[in-house]
């Protein structure tokens, strides 16, 4: 190799790094937006205001216990659809407000639905025992329900109004005057429309 060739091989060199390096770093970086794009968080919220999705849950527990239920049957009612855990410690601080709600609320055409989320059957039971629990609670079964409505945990509550559309997302425990101010909201929506 003469001179010349050699003086220009060692000048392209260092550019054809440098393109190089800006091809990889722009790689990397389209890279990590695209998976920075498919980890953003999916919650529930986003569901707020639309109509619910549909989903079907066979109850387990008391006078319920075998009855199926979906939402499409019960069009026309509001239906609160609580998921909850026995493993759950947040959840114990609103079991048992949700059975006075219950209790308050069912002769009004007020559903409160229970989804045991990732839980043993038997150790679902023994917790809506340890509360009295007496509403319809059910296992989610592959955790069809919680993915559907997008859930990021629990406890995780949602409204639904009687034509099936979600009116509040709660996430987190509920507490007295928010839950029962939600549901006077909702059947006052009714007398209003």
């Amino acid at each position: 190799m003469n001179l010349t060739e050699q003086v220009q091989t060692e000048t392209t060199s260092p550019r054809r790094r440098t393109v190089w390096l800006l091809v990889a770093l722009g790689l990397v970086l389209a890279f990590v937006a695209v998976l920075a794009f498919g980890l953003r968080p999916k919650t529930s919220t986003v569901l707020q205001g639309r109509p619910a999705p549909d989903f079907e849950l066979t109850a387990f527990n008391g006078e319920f216990n075998g009855q199926r239920f979906s939402l499409q049957d019960m069009r026309g009612q509001i239906v609160v659809l609580n998921f909850w855990a026995s493993w759950c410690v947040e959840c114990d601080k609103e079991m048992p407000l949700l059975e006075q709600a219950w209790n308050d609320y069912r002769d009004q055409g007020v559903w409160l639905i229970g989804v045991d989320y990732l839980d043993i059957d038997s150790e679902g039971l023994a917790y809506l025992d340890r509360f009295g629990t007496t509403y319809p609670n059910g296992p989610d079964i592959g955790s069809r329900i919680f993915q559907d409505y997008q859930c990021t945990g629990v406890p995780e509550t949602f409204f639904i109004d009687r034509e099936g559309m979600i009116q509040h997302v709660q996430i987190g425990p509920l507490t007295q005057p928010q839950l029962y101010g939600l549901l006077d909201r909702l059947l006052a929506a009714e007398t209003e429309g």
